[in-house]
């Protein structure tokens, strides 16, 4: 059994000042790009992780949430330089928008920028509709939002796989609701879900709804980064 790191990435920046909480400075990223390539690390798609049962020792998934216009500027450039695979995370309502959840800060990238992606290193996977909570939402308002999702993948002839980050890393948990929400994800062919949780995943996934994330911070060190990589999120960070 392998232990798989899941990173977590949001915005990208080239603004000293923006270098904290969820943003990255592009140059720091483009470190622990280096990083992980210089250590022959193997990234994948969660479309490769589901026809596989044995990882290489040194694997893992990045992820970016949001589709923002920075990670098409900074962060897609960096992927392609190092030649990592990557996860980037749709909330289908906010395409050509603007993020509301940020305070309508960030630009999201409109469906031609979408579509001119290298899907070889970039697979698109669902982060919602609304960008809500999932435990603010009825079973109805779930299912409506998979159907709002599908339209809009139907309409523009998107490719995206069916992996879900939860927005804000929020899911039922008390056991009848975390039942019957696992039941809605099956039935709308969610194969993977994402939560937060900052530990390493053991492969193959005890829970395929329950995979878990760790967030990568704008104001950490490279060492903390690598330490990341190995243990999680430890207590001390």
């Amino acid at each position: 059994m392998s232990r798989l790191p899941i990173l977590m990435y949001h915005n990208v920046s080239l603004i000293r000042s923006d270098n904290q909480s969820l943003t990255i400075l592009e140059g720091k990223l483009e470190e622990q790009f280096k990083y992980l390539s210089s250590r022959n690390y193997s990234t994948f798609h969660f479309s490769e992780l589901s026809k596989l049962q044995v990882l290489p020792s040194k694997s893992i998934v990045l992820t970016f949430d949001d589709v923002t216009e920075n990670q098409l500027l900074y962060a897609v450039p960096l992927l392609k330089k190092y030649n990592l695979k990557a996860t980037f995370f749709i909330p289908f309502e906010y395409i050509g928008k603007r993020d509301f959840w940020n305070e309508g800060i960030e630009k999201i990238m409109g469906i031609e920028d979408l579509k001119k992606i290298d899907g070889s290193l970039i697979e698109f996977g669902y982060h919602s509709y609304h960008h809500k909570k999932y435990t603010e939402l009825s079973d109805k308002e779930i299912v409506d939002d998979f159907k709002k999702c599908n339209q809009i993948i139907n309409e523009n002839d998107l490719k995206v796989y069916t992996v879900l980050a939860y927005p804000f890393g929020k899911y039922p948990r008390k056991k009848t609701f975390n039942s019957q929400f696992k039941k809605i994800l099956s039935e709308n062919n969610i194969g993977f879900g994402l939560k937060i949780g900052n530990r390493l995943n053991e492969f193959p996934f005890k829970d395929n709804y329950e995979i878990q994330r760790i967030d990568i911070r704008g104001e950490e060190s490279l060492l903390v980064f690598m330490l990341k990589l190995r243990f999680g999120k430890l207590k001390l960070f």
